[in-house]
């Protein structure tokens, strides 16, 4: 199924997820990195009558940041028309609508608010940075003095895979390994010193009630968000199949 920019900026609702893919070295280096078919995802932000945004953090800062009025890089708020044109025609990204569903409620927007308030403007990992953050996100923390040590997890790297052998919508993608919880309250606020897009969705995610708190934010890749995947969303929300979404050139 696929709908037009026009027709996906008309439906789309905070909490819904946008995903993206490309083909450039740095997209495929950020999908073997993370073990991900898919190398960005960004979040729906829409209140009152002000246009669709979207909330998510990237290297590039060519559009300005609707909450602080300047361009920056990192965790930014875009104007979501705008950031679509932006990855499909300048980063040559494909780009996917998963709708969230029920609709977030009035407590879910303010929490995303705060959560904006407090993000806006952390800056975007190296890919030195990122590689280790994610593989940290699946090993336990050392075990402290007189705590019992906790199984050691993690999920088999990706091959490297041509184009044709990437998976496509509706096809599930391999995932494994399991989330390991955040040792403190200091290591969480440590590791978001810098922030990757699929931290900042999960951890606006979980401030709307929708994920577990105690989970570190490197356990999240933009994977995670797509269907070959299960987050696990609590109140019995669900993010529905991905929505292939034409973007005009420009």
């Amino acid at each position: 199924m696929s709908i037009s920019l026009d027709e996906a900026v008309e439906l789309t609702r905070t909490g819904d997820v946008w995903v993206f893919r490309g083909r450039s070295v740095p997209d495929r280096a950020i999908q073997l990195t993370t073990n991900s078919p898919v190398n960005h995802v960004g979040m729906a932000v829409v209140l009152d009558d002000m246009p669709p945004l979207m909330w998510h953090a990237e290297l590039g800062r060519s559009l300005p940041d609707l909450w602080s009025g300047t361009h920056q890089r990192g965790v930014q708020l875009h104007d979501l028309r705008d950031a679509v044109c932006v990855w499909a025609n300048r980063y040559g990204q494909r780009a996917w609508l998963r709708q969230l569903d029920p609709p977030a409620d009035g407590e879910m927007e303010r929490a995303v608010l705060r959560t904006i308030a407090r993000l806006d403007g952390t800056p975007f990992p190296s890919t030195a940075q990122l590689a280790w953050r994610w593989v940290r996100g699946r090993v336990p923390a050392m075990p402290r003095l007189g705590r019992p040590a906790l199984p050691r997890l993690g999920r088999p790297a990706l091959p490297r895979l041509g184009r044709s052998a990437m998976p496509r919508p509706g096809r599930p993608a391999p995932r494994a390994g399991r989330e390991t919880p955040a040792s403190s309250a200091g290591e969480r606020d440590r590791a978001l010193e810098t922030a990757y897009c699929a931290e900042v969705v999960a951890v606006t995610y979980e401030e709307m009630g929708l994920l577990p708190a105690g989970r570190r934010p490197n356990w999240y890749d933009p994977g995670r968000f797509w269907s070959g995947d299960d987050l696990g969303l609590a109140a019995d929300a669900r993010l529905g199949s991905e929505i292939e979404v034409r973007v005009p050139q420009r």
